[in-house]
């Protein structure tokens, strides 16, 4: 009578179950999913150039190379998701890798411009999907840890940064942009293949009832972690809730059950719009929006002043040499590491919310100098600063948008989400170049303060904290709490 089993909430087992040898897994795996991603988006700053020479393009021309990937980003960021949602985070992955494997070794064999246009497209609504890679790896970290994991996590895309910059750096002027590209697909390849091992998430399983097949896997992981979880032992996490609409959270698990696609897609997506999740979908769109804007309206601020000096800014960075592009990436890219060191200290000690107001004031803070202080090195290093700062609070934001959304619609709401900030990507160099090269430099610091500032608002305005909370209470709790 006194070996009573003791049973577990899905949240309890992934805590007991801890961080070890299987996270570590998991850690390396989406880190060389997301690694990979970068690695083709990056590599678009050193083919360009030798594009241009090559075929003899203009630079609206080659301008296009890069539009092309936003495009295809634009249009694929929501279709991975709803792929993940209606039909596994495994499925998701294993179609983004070889998307990405396909379309980035390809483009290494284009005979002309309009061939590479269309590949790249490819490439890019295949990269769109990096954010499958998160949420697969979110969940299955525990919640007290999650923050600082998530952030570890997306530090494999400063990693593919510089890696890139340095593969670009060697092969470039040796072999050429070709040559670039093949190696560029070779950790594609590695989360291609990987990824036919990989096992499916637990939350995913659990919210499509296959609760017996969720509980097995979870002993495989506590065996493998040295830890111990009775067999049998899940049980649901909440009852339904009958005072609120029954149909709130059982319809979500009833997606399952519908046999038309395009239904299924609709029902997934109206659930981003349904009363306990629309402020916070816009709100998220938003914040997207804004630091995808200005994180590539900086860089391109930064490119811009190093190579004119026509405004009575000097040349910045590094002057005109053969290594002047590797070496600008490079210490840009850099930049990046104590930006997410600070985030990743701060997140899961203050919260994503306050973390994210205090990346917001730190962001303005850089550009603010930029009224008055006309040295081009000051004007640099202040907007590397900006950027960093930027990329930490899109780092934290994609934590707070995995964590804020139900399982059933993780991928799909982030995928939105990632899509409206590709609009802010396809946008910025309008606003960035143009007021630049048009020496317009305190009005463009303007226009990037004032998004930050009226970002800082959209992050109060924020229903709850994520930190520490269980992620399958958040929508009956946000109901719950309006």
């Amino acid at each position: 009578m006194g070996d009573r089993q003791h049973y577990y909430t899905l949240d309890e087992a992934i805590s007991t179950v801890g961080f070890g040898k299987f996270q570590v897994f998991a850690l390396f795996f989406s880190g060389i999913g997301y690694l990979s991603d970068a690695l083709e988006i990056s590599l678009l700053s050193f083919i360009g150039p030798a594009l241009r020479s090559e075929w003899s393009l203009s630079h609206t021309q080659e301008s296009l190379i890069t539009t092309a990937v936003f495009i295809g980003m634009f249009f694929g960021a929501f279709f991975w998701g709803y792929i993940s949602d209606a039909y596994g985070r495994k499925i998701g992955i294993r179609c983004v890798s070889t998307i990405v494997l396909g379309g980035g070794l390809l483009s290494a064999f284009s005979p002309n411009y309009t061939l590479l246009l269309i590949l790249r497209v490819m490439v890019g609504f295949g990269v769109s999907g990096a954010h499958v890679f998160v949420s697969w790896f979110l969940e299955f970290i525990p919640s007290y840890n999650r923050g600082v994991w998530m952030l570890v996590m997306s530090g494999s895309w400063i990693l593919g940064e510089l890696l890139e910059v340095s593969l670009a750096w060697i092969i470039m002027p040796r072999f050429g942009w070709r040559w670039l590209l093949v190696i560029s697909s070779f950790p594609a390849l590695m989360a291609f293949l990987i990824s036919g091992f990989i096992p499916e998430s637990p939350r995913y399983l659990f919210m499509k009832g296959r609760t017996q097949e969720t509980s097995l896997f979870l002993e495989k992981i506590a065996a493998i972690n040295g830890k111990e979880i009775p067999a049998n032992s899940l049980v649901l996490d909440h009852q339904p809730d009958t005072e609120n609409s029954p149909s709130e959270e059982s319809h979500l698990l009833s997606l399952q059950n519908k046999a038309n696609d395009l239904k299924t897609c609709l029902q997934i997506t109206r659930q981003l719009f349904s009363s306990s999740l629309l402020k916070t979908t816009l709100l998220l769109w938003t914040l997207n929006f804004v630091y995808t804007f200005n994180y590539y309206g900086i860089q391109l601020m930064i490119s811009s002043l190093s190579s004119q000096n026509d405004c009575g800014v000097a040349n910045t960075l590094v002057g005109d040499n053969d290594n002047s592009l590797y070496i600008n990436t490079l210490i840009t890219c850099l930049a990046e590491v104590p930006g997410l060191f600070v985030a990743t200290i701060l997140v899961d000690w203050f919260g994503r919310k306050i973390c994210m107001e205090l990346l917001s004031l730190l962001t303005v803070i850089s550009i603010l100098p930029l009224f008055a202080i006309q040295n081009g090195t000051l004007i640099s290093a202040l907007l590397i600063s900006a950027r960093m700062f930027m990329s930490a609070l899109f780092s934290t934001l994609i934590v707070y948008a995995e964590e804020v959304y139900p399982t059933p619609v993780r991928a799909t709401g982030t995928g939105l989400m990632n899509a409206v900030g590709r609009l802010g990507g396809m946008l910025c160099p309008l606003v960035a170049v143009g007021l630049v090269r048009g020496c317009h430099l305190t009005l463009a610091a303007t226009f990037f303060g004032v998004l930050i500032v009226i970002s800082g608002v959209c992050i109060l305005l924020f229903p709850f904290e994520t930190k520490g909370r269980e992620l399958t209470d958040i929508v009956r709790k946000t109901a719950n709490s309006d």
